[in-house]
């Protein structure tokens, strides 16, 4: 596996998002076949995970520090903080918080379920209107003070908001959402890393499923699967959105890839320093991402995609309005 820089953090040019393996899409894999999947990714050349402590809540880090604790060493896991979490696991979250003293309580708890003496890469998972970003730029800085993380990052954050915490704590890397149907940080963000040397993580790269032609107007949703709840996800924007997929199917056909290979070597082609983080319960949809950074797009076959991509509309808001609103603060 190739690796790949976010500031000066080396990691695997594809990383792996963890969410999916026990939260918000559906039926989750029985534990012991999760962390196969998570070994099976360490020994197939990926380094870098990602996980939350929302993310179950809370027992999404202790399946991935179980998992990965013989790597230790050997992989970068990142993890998160901002939200007010319910422990007992009846709702996602109740609200943001990135006070101070609650980061630093996040991270003694993360520190724990992954089982590691210090956080690779600590995101603010939401940027909280309440709380100056230089309060919580402050605060990471002194848990990497105190050894007990090793870099900074932002998630979903505004151009602004990425410079002011960059002032107080320099920021290793940001995740945002960042697809073939979701371009918009092409207007301001990606500039805007690229200026100040912060690496991108994109979340959701292949579209939350869509983008590997898996999914059509067909197909249905559980009742623990988030995507029902999506616009982009109801019946007729997947019906106006298979154009997307057909448009990339010829390109696939014609590189010997995937539809989804593609979707994800396009992300790698953007620049250098963006890292991926699709994820998977399954052994094949893995060795597939993983073998999206073998595949070489040249000029003329990106120009290829931008031809296809313009004719394509793509529908529905990515999110409701309710959580549309915690984002590019």
């Amino acid at each position: 596996m190739q690796t790949r820089k976010l500031g000066n953090l080396e990691v695997s040019a594809i990383g792996f998002g963890c969410m999916g393996l026990n939260f918000s899409y559906g039926q989750a894999p029985e534990k012991r076949d999760a962390i196969a999947v998570l070994r099976a990714a360490v020994e197939r050349g990926v380094s870098f995970f990602d996980t939350a402590e929302v993310y179950g809540p809370l027992t999404n880090e202790e399946l991935v520090g179980e998992a990965l604790e013989p790597f230790k060493g050997k992989v970068v896991i990142a993890t998160k903080f901002g939200f007010k979490v319910d422990p007992t696991g009846k709702s996602r979250w109740s609200g943001l918080d990135s006070r101070p003293e609650h980061i630093k309580e996040v991270a003694e708890g993360s520190l724990r379920r992954l089982r590691v003496e210090a956080l690779d890469l600590f995101y603010q998972h939401r940027v909280d209107p309440d709380v100056p970003i230089e309060d919580v730029a402050g605060a990471v800085k002194d848990l990497i003070e105190q050894g007990k993380v090793r870099h900074f990052g932002l998630s979903e954050a505004g151009a602004q908001t990425i410079r002011r915490a960059h002032a107080v704590q320099p920021v290793t890397a940001l995740q945002s959402e960042y697809s073939l149907w979701w371009r918009k940080p092409e207007g301001e963000i990606i500039p805007t890393l690229k200026e100040l040397g912060i690496g991108f993580v994109p979340y959701s790269p292949l579209g939350r499923g869509f983008l590997t032609g898996a999914i059509d107007a067909s197909t249905t949703f559980g009742e623990k699967d988030f995507r029902a709840a999506l616009p982009r996800f109801s019946v007729e924007a997947r019906q106006a959105n298979q154009a997307l997929i057909d448009a990339l199917a010829g390109i696939a056909s014609r590189k010997h890839a995937t539809v989804a290979q593609i979707a994800l070597a396009w992300l790698l082609a953007r620049e250098p320093w963006i890292v991926p983080i699709p994820g998977t319960t399954k052994l094949h949809r893995l060795e597939e991402n993983i073998g999206a950074a073998g595949v070489a797009l040249a000029a003329g076959d990106l120009r290829e995609i931008e031809d296809a991509l313009a004719g394509v509309k793509v529908e529905g808001e990515r999110y409701p309005e309710a959580l549309e609103r915690l984002t590019g603060r």
